[in-house]
């Protein structure tokens, strides 16, 4: 019997799992009588300040200076981490048993090296990065590096339960009953996969309708068993009565309403004691429907480009520049809160952004010809307000402090309107936009703010709020509606879209390590993305687009060819 256990605290769940395959082409020849032996050694990086870790190693190809490894890295793949990788090329000794780790790989002859994140492989065209090989002393040749999506089904079920005459296990009412759902594993021990809502005070339950992986019922085995548990829900939360059990298959659930999926929930204990025990109600199957469900890297592998725009907080109530108190302060030793929480997001978006342009805006500034703007370049350039790569975004930023005053009000509805005019000009699933909102204080057109979320919700859209500072973001928090609806107006937001995080919480967890909670901070703000575009995708209606032709190793030597000129968000 599967137990009841809360998965609070659980551990970040993989946006997916990603094979690593490598090749490499006009590798140094370090044997004088033949062909160098080469291996490829993966490492990875457990935390910022942490030292790259062997992770895996391909097998030894012989007498090869363009080898194609069979074997390839199966690894987890976390949209929301910069995942640094190192692919380390070694000349093997014949007598070398690859499979046994060793801290000797330093005596093997280095054949040169390739530094990236998981990120800039998948961001890049056909998820294949095709660089030089680093190290000194000449040329190294070149490795290709392509990820490609580990799944063995897609697919997701959409089911419906009903139940009639289950028993009554409540001494002065009826019974609360729920539906746990377990896999079954290959040593015949259970794990839950799904548990439905509670109906309180019932015996004919209707439980709403919910969709899963399939994957997750069945690992892709349609006749694998699913064991369902009816339970009576008690309020501590550890002794909720069991009702019965029955089990099922997903290829017998695919059917739908049939006499075979009606269900007689049996008490085992009643059952073993009572001669004439039948069952303890019955389970109906409503309705079932399973579809294809598609990922956040197949619209990705399907050409998708992420579009990342800045928006920065130059009100007054971050304190004059000059100071040392000011949150805007730049200080050559120390960078301030905006720049590392611009940095710590920015990294991981510019993987997957073609052109590593972007538009960056700032609010609430008094300009050099005296207007207030809430919507103004920060490179001061209105026709091309891009910045090259973040380097640039920040430079921009720092240059921006010494030009404009510090004013007010504290308008956020510019800039996200800003970012969704480019949403509402490309709704075909070609382009995703991501604003990043960096603020100090309250929101001053707070109504205006609601409503210009709730009119993006139904775009390609996500918005990104990090508050700096000490201010009160309690207003943040109702943007950030995990748990209901935005509302303005009347109109409910069609989707979520906001994730709001407070800087604060990030400073002193990891005490003076700033790249750990830069990590901490990109993973929090990050997280939910992959899930926004998708669930954007899927509301629409939008496929992803084919990807483009499998890697051939006849051509992996060839240059790759050129990207097409990018079309990101002009003014």
């Amino acid at each position: 019997m599967a137990q009841y256990v809360t998965t609070a605290g659980a551990a970040a769940i993989p946006a997916t799992k990603v094979e690593i395959s490598v090749s490499c082409r006009k590798l140094q020849d370090k044997d004088t009588f033949s062909k160098s032996d080469p291996m490829c050694v993966l490492y990875t990086k457990p935390s910022p300040k942490s030292n790259f870790l062997e992770y895996g190693r391909t097998e030894m190809i012989k007498d090869s200076l363009n080898p194609d490894f069979v074997k390839k890295f199966i690894m987890d793949y976390y949209f929301e981490e910069s995942q640094k990788l190192r692919f380390e090329m070694r000349v093997i000794s014949t007598d070398y048993d690859v499979d046994s780790p060793s801290s000797k790989l330093d005596k093997h002859d280095f054949l040169g090296c390739l530094e990236c994140t998981l990120g800039q492989i998948v961001g890049s065209p056909s998820n294949r990065l095709d660089k030089p090989l680093q190290g000194s002393g000449g040329k190294k040749g070149t490795i290709t590096v392509r990820a490609e999506e580990i799944s063995s089904c897609k697919d997701v079920i959409t089911l419906h339960f009903k139940a009639t005459k289950l028993d009554k296990k409540d001494l002065f009412g009826k019974s609360d009953p729920f539906l746990v759902f377990s896999r079954s594993n290959e040593d015949g021990s259970y794990t839950v996969v799904h548990r439905t809502e509670v109906i309180k005070n019932t015996l004919n339950p209707t439980w709403k309708p919910f969709t899963v992986k399939v994957r997750s019922l069945c690992n892709g085995d349609l006749d694998r068993s699913i064991q369902i548990e009816c339970y009576d829900w008690d309020s501590d939360g550890s002794s909720h009565d069991l009702i019965g059990i029955f089990s099922t298959t997903v290829r017998e659930l695919s059917k739908g309403p049939c006499p075979s999926t009606e269900y007689e929930v049996i008490h085992p204990k009643k059952k073993a004691k009572k001669k004439n025990y039948k069952h303890s109600g019955t389970v109906y199957l409503m309705s079932s429907k399973i579809e294809k469900e598609h990922s956040f890297l197949d619209f990705i592998q399907g050409g998708m480009q992420l579009n990342f725009t800045v928006a920065i907080d130059f009100t007054a109530s971050n304190g004059d520049p000059r100071t040392s108190t000011s949150l805007h302060y730049i200080n050559p030793y120390q960078p301030t809160q905006y720049a590392v929480a611009l940095q710590a997001v920015g990294n991981i978006i510019q993987d997957y952004d073609s052109d590593k342009m972007f538009p960056a805006l700032g609010f609430g500034a008094k300009l050099p010809n005296g207007q207030v703007s809430h919507e103004f370049p920060l490179n001061g350039n209105p026709q091309n307000p891009f910045c090259s790569g973040i380097a640039g975004v920040l430079d921009s930023y720092q240059r921006t402090i010494q030009a404009v005053q510090l004013y007010g009000p504290t308008n956020f509805s510019p800039v996200i309107n800003h970012v969704a005019r480019f949403g509402q000009a490309n709704q075909d699933g070609s382009n995703y936009f991501v604003l990043l909102i960096l603020t100090d204080g309250v929101i001053t057109d707070f109504p205006q703010t609601k409503d210009a979320i709730v009119q993006a919700s139904s775009l390609p859209v996500s918005i990104i709020i990090v508050g700096v500072g000490n201010a009160d973001f309690d207003a943040m928090e109702e943007l950030d509606a995990d748990n209901h609806r935005l509302m303005s107006h009347g109109k409910a937001a069609e989707r979520d879209i906001v994730q709001f995080v407070p800087f604060r919480e990030f400073l002193g967890r990891h005490g003076n390590d700033l790249a750990a909670s830069e990590a901490h901070l990109a993973k929090e703000v990050l997280a939910e993305i992959p899930d926004q575009i998708v669930g954007y995708m899927k509301k629409r209606g939008i496929l992803p687009k084919p990807p483009p032709p499998a890697y051939d190793p006849q051509t992996a030597g060839q240059a790759p060819s050129a990207p097409p000129p990018p079309q990101g968000p002009m003014w």
